[in-house]
């Protein structure tokens, strides 16, 4: 057990942390936000100029589209590739697809636009990643840490603290965020959009606890997402904490759970 410290002040002891990937180990936004408005555009080829722009109000509202940054409750930023996917498909059907076209629709606009990344299992990818090449041409680019979090990640890793991701990433994207930062190490577990079931559903988290062998009452949670601590405080988890700093715009985060707006603030006592 390690006890952890918010801005000097002790908030209890933990076996080990489950952090959220995309707005808190990873500042995503940039290329989230590219990403939507690629799809957005893809799906606009897909209907008749009278239709586009009561679609295109839909979905942006949907993805959380708002000018030059995302909005960190909408789907794009929270939810996984399949559930932007149905939300997707949900537009079409509102400007007047029947469910199959407009499914059909969407999956074929995901296809054109999915980052397209080599196997996790090629070990090729790791040592371009290790050694700081950067990505492969028509490989996702990698999403920097946020500010700071490397050194704590460090530091709670010297304190015995055993660390996990859980994340509505695929396990590809996780390894692949992880192994690009030199974090392969540091982590134990994941849990990705891959396992069943999705997180903000509790049992994600008793999933992963059990694959760490620790109660969720020994955890702490770390996300950027209400539905982040709503799910931990579901689960029991011992601690939960939410992290602001991810995003251009502030993420709502329940008022009664502790907050922290930079790494720095939070610490392993001595």
């Amino acid at each position: 057990m390690a006890e952890l410290l918010l801005r000097g002040q002790p908030l209890g002891s933990v076996e080990a942390i489950l952090f959220d990937k995309d707005g808190t180990l990873s500042l995503s936004e940039p290329g989230l936000l590219a990403l939507s408005r690629a799809r957005l555009q893809a799906c606009l080829e897909h209907l008749p100029e009278a239709s586009r722009p009561q679609f295109q109000h839909l979905l942006e509202r949907a993805y959380g589209l708002e000018s030059d940054r995302l909005h960190p409750a909408g789907t794009t930023a929270v939810a996984s590739r399949q559930h932007n996917l149905i939300s997707t498909a949900t537009a079409f059907c509102q400007v007047g697809l029947g469910w199959p076209d407009a499914l059909a629709h969407s999956e074929a606009v995901f296809a054109a636009t999915d980052p397209t990344r080599d196997p996790a299992t090629d070990p090729a990818v790791d040592r371009e990643l290790i050694h700081g090449q950067g990505p492969r041409p028509g490989e996702a680019p990698l999403a920097p840490l946020t500010e700071g979090v490397k050194p704590l990640l460090l530091e709670l890793h010297r304190s015995g603290v055993l660390l996990a991701v859980i994340s509505n990433d695929d396990s590809e994207g996780i390894h692949r965020f992880l192994g690009g930062h030199g974090l392969s190490e540091l982590f134990q577990e994941i849990w990705s959009a891959d396992m069943r079931p999705l997180k903000p559903d509790p049992a994600a988290v008793h999933g992963l606890c059990s694959r760490l062998g620790v109660n969720p009452s020994a955890c702490a949670l770390i996300g950027d997402a209400s539905s982040d601590l709503r799910m931990a405080e579901g689960a029991g988890v011992g601690l939960a904490l939410g992290y602001s700093a991810g995003w251009s715009s502030r993420p709502p985060l329940p008022e009664h759970l502790p907050h922290l707006d930079h790494w720095q603030e939070l610490g392993v006592g001595r």
